[in-house]
C-alpha cells in the first residue's frame, strides 16, 4: 500500500507537471490546463506503454522533452532549500536547482514505469478570484483494486503572464515539497548545498527499473 501510495502522488505529479505554461493549451485556467493534459498524457503512456516497458530509459527523454519544460523548478527548488536559500550564493542556488531537476527527471521516469492505466478525476471548475496568487485543484486517482487516492494540486499564478504554474502536490494534506525539505535538511546544513547536489547527480545515475506491486 506504501509503495501504491508514493508512486501515486508521484505519477499524478508527473502530468501536473505536463501542462505549466503549455502552449497548446489554456494556462489562464488551471482547471481546463489539468484536463487537456491529463488527457494527453496519460494517453500517450496508454498508447506507447509497450515501447517503454522494454526500454524504460525512453522514459526520461519524454519527460525531459515533455515535462519538464513546463515545471517551476527553481520555485520549487528554493522551497525545499527553504531558509538556506537565503543564506546560499547565487551559484549554490544555480548547482542545486539543476540538481534538483535532474532528480525530478529521473524520479518521474521511474514512476511513470509503474503507470498500469489508473483513471484520473478532476474536480468540478470553482471560481478563482483574480486577485489570488496560488489556488489548488484536487485530483483522484482511480485503481480497480485499490482504495481512490486524493491529492490536491498547488498552483502559483505568474504575476506577469498570468498563466498558473504547479510546484507542489499535498496528499492528505501533507506537501511533497515540506517532506522533501525535511527529509534533505539534515544533509543540506551538514555537507552543504553542493554536496548534495553531487549526491543527486549519482542517484539518478540508477537505471530505472519497474517496481512490484505490494497491497
Amino acid at each position: 500500500m506504501k509503495k501504491w501510495f508514493i508512486a501515486s502522488t508521484v505519477l499524478c505529479s508527473t502530468f501536473f507537471s505536463s501542462w505549466l505554461l503549455a502552449a497548446e493549451f489554456d494556462a489562464k485556467n488551471p482547471y481546463t490546463l489539468m484536463n487537456n493534459v491529463a488527457t494527453e498524457v496519460f494517453g500517450r503512456l496508454k498508447a506507447d506503454q509497450k515501447s517503454y516497458q522494454a526500454n524504460p530509459e525512453l522514459l526520461r527523454d519524454v519527460v525531459k522533452e515533455d515535462l519538464m519544460p513546463y515545471i517551476n523548478v527553481r520555485y520549487a527548488a528554493l522551497k525545499v532549500l527553504g531558509p538556506i536559500a537565503n543564506k546560499s550564493t547565487k551559484e549554490q542556488r544555480t548547482i542545486f536547482t539543476d540538481a534538483f531537476n535532474d532528480y525530478l527527471v529521473h524520479s518521474y521516469a521511474q514512476i511513470l514505469l509503474q503507470y498500469t492505466d489508473q483513471k484520473i478525476e478532476i474536480e468540478k471548475e470553482k471560481p478563482i478570484d483574480a486577485a489570488r496568487k496560488t489556488t489548488s485543484v484536487r485530483v483522484e486517482i482511480i485503481d480497480k483494486s485499490r482504495p481512490p487516492l486524493h491529492l490536491d494540486f498547488k498552483l502559483r499564478k505568474n504575476t506577469k503572464t498570468l498563466d498558473w504554474q504547479a510546484f507542489d502536490v499535498q496528499v492528505e494534506g501533507v506537501s511533497m515539497l515540506d517532506a522533501k525539505a525535511t527529509e534533505w535538511s539534515s544533509s543540506l546544513r551538514q555537507k552543504g548545498i553542493e554536496k548534495v547536489a553531487e549526491e543527486f547527480k549519482e542517484r539518478v545515475k540508477t537505471p530505472l527499473k519497474k517496481e512490484e506491486k505490494s497491497s
